[in-house]
């Protein structure tokens, strides 16, 4: 939040009076909690849907599904949704994913699960997804790229099922100009992506790593942490 203060100021020009105190000891680059004091700090929820750190490891990609009719699990779920909207099973999901682009799969590990929502989309009905897995051995922190992986769980689908339909169409956090999935990730550049059948892994690529770059250099002037 300090370093998130600095930023704001620096990016916004605003004439505020800001001292920030830091933490120390605080390594968010070094395992293996990468920032959360594994064994030291009980995790306490800030939200219902935020149960652990697997959530917060996650949550950069999987907030996404918020934008789309497929289930968002607990924060750490990939796609899934009711099999009776869907006609396919999470392990052809996973498979297709591994094929377009298993580059983006690393540092996680994929599980095929099978649940019942008990609120909030598909209630009640019998769903198939992947679950996320980012707490054990498999884990790689720096490796672990939550947005490209969410990409590649929509793409997947899209092309397994080009009639699904994916994107919810509802007023979210107050806007009603944009669909849900445009405002989160920012633009419509993701959702025109998936939709294009013609559109590969390395066309996501090359459309997000000039402002990934430039993000990485913007940043460093305000990181306090290492």
């Amino acid at each position: 939040m300090g370093e998130l203060a600095l930023w704001f100021v620096r990016s916004l020009g605003l004439d505020v009076e800001l001292g920030v105190v830091a933490m120390n000891s605080w390594m968010p680059a070094t395992g293996p909690g990468y920032g959360w004091p594994l064994g030291e700090r009980s995790w306490v929820n800030p939200s219902p849907n935020a149960p652990g750190l697997s959530m917060a490891r996650c949550y950069a990609g999987t907030v996404m599904l918020e934008g789309t009719t497929a289930v968002g699990g607990a924060g750490h779920h990939a796609p899934a949704g009711d099999l009776r909207r869907a006609g396919r099973r999470a392990r052809e999901l996973m498979t297709s994913m591994q094929r377009l682009a298993p580059q983006w799969l690393r540092g996680c590990r994929l599980r095929e699960c099978w649940f019942e929502p008990t609120f909030h989309k598909h209630a009640g009905r019998l769903c198939a997804g992947l679950q996320i897995h980012v707490d054990d051995p498999a884990y790689e922190h720096a490796a672990f790229r939550p947005w490209r992986l969410m990409a590649l769980a929509f793409k997947a689908l899209r092309l397994l099922r080009p009639d699904y339909d994916l994107w919810r169409d509802f007023a979210y956090e107050y806007e009603r100009d944009r669909l849900a999935i445009d405002l989160i990730n920012g633009s419509d550049l993701l959702r025109e992506w998936v939709d294009d059948r013609t559109a590969v892994p390395a066309d996501l690529d090359a459309l997000a790593v000039d402002d990934e770059e430039s993000w990485l250099e913007e940043r460093e002037g305000v990181l306090l942490y290492r």
